[in-house]
């Protein structure tokens, strides 16, 4: 695993988020651009649908035209530019295939966040939309970053311990991305990530932390590692620190006292701990992010 940063040009590294909005403020857009500030890049957004929620549940959701989904992106990238995107709520097959033909167009490096189930159990990606996920933009992904239920539904079975999450990774990569995370926090065991690049598996470990405020974990966790490669982190890398930073951010979660649900994680707990701007720091002995 290489962990040396590689060059950015053009200055401050920018990140683009092709997502939902959450109005509760704990995933989609919102929690993707709390935390490309919270790791120092400037991120940029284009909305696909409109949910009116909470740390309860997804009340309402509206899905944006696809000119008005293009022309946010096309806006971006015209004048500010991305290294790197993000996508999260693609609700429909159209919506999918619209977004896969802007990345290819702009040639962004793509980190998939397969959200398929809000975390109050509303179905956020339509049943019909799955084959086009899996056949239109999977294969542009250099990451994708299922959890248990995504993965089973990617694959077509159960999908438990780590052995099947091994099993999972290797099918999901058969469709085209360059890395999958496997995500393990559904597992009744203790919490284990599988990293797999087409050859290798790697196990990113962390203890479970009790706490009902979850909400935007997985948002938080794949703009995190779009974060990372915006700074210029080679994938594997970026995996790597992106988990250490959404642990950070669960384990503070408490401290937050948001909402009477499933409240946010902290997006900006390094802040807290005074670290300005913590993935400027290149000590290899920083074991932080």
């Amino acid at each position: 695993m290489s962990s040396t940063m590689q060059s950015v040009a053009g200055g401050t590294p920018r990140a683009l988020t092709i997502a939902g909005s959450d109005s509760g403020g704990g995933a989609g857009i919102q929690a993707d651009l709390k935390t490309f500030a919270a790791l120092g890049v400037y991120g940029t957004s284009a909305i696909t649908a409109v949910t009116a929620q909470n740390t309860r549940a997804v009340l309402s959701a509206f899905e944006l035209p696809l000119e008005m989904i293009a022309a946010q992106i096309d806006a971006v990238m015209d004048d500010i530019g991305a290294l790197a995107a993000k996508t999260g709520m693609l609700a429909s097959p159209e919506i999918i295939q619209l977004v896969a033909e802007r990345v290819r167009h702009w040639n962004l490096r793509l980190v998939v966040d397969p959200v398929m189930v809000a975390k109050g159990g509303e179905r956020l990606l339509q049943e019909r939309a799955i084959e086009t996920l899996k056949s239109t933009l999977l294969p542009l992904a250099e990451v994708v970053t299922p959890n248990l239920p995504e993965a089973e539904v990617l694959v077509g079975h159960s999908v438990r311990g780590t052995v099947e999450m091994r099993e999972a990774a290797r099918a999901i990569h058969a469709l085209g991305p360059r890395y999958v995370v496997v995500k393990g926090g559904h597992s009744a065991d203790a919490p284990v990530d599988i990293l797999f690049d087409g050859q290798e598996f790697q196990e990113l470990r962390a203890e479970r932390v009790q706490t009902a405020n979850t909400h935007g974990t997985g948002c938080t966790f794949s703009a995190a590692i779009t974060a990372f490669i915006a700074r210029g982190w080679d994938a594997d890398e970026a995996v790597v620190r992106a988990k250490r930073y959404v642990t950070g951010a669960i384990q503070h979660a408490d401290a937050l006292h948001i909402g009477h649900g499933h409240g946010p994680v902290d997006h900006f707990w390094l802040l807290d701990r005074g670290l300005e701007r913590p993935v400027t720091v290149d000590d290899e002995k920083d074991d932080t992010v």
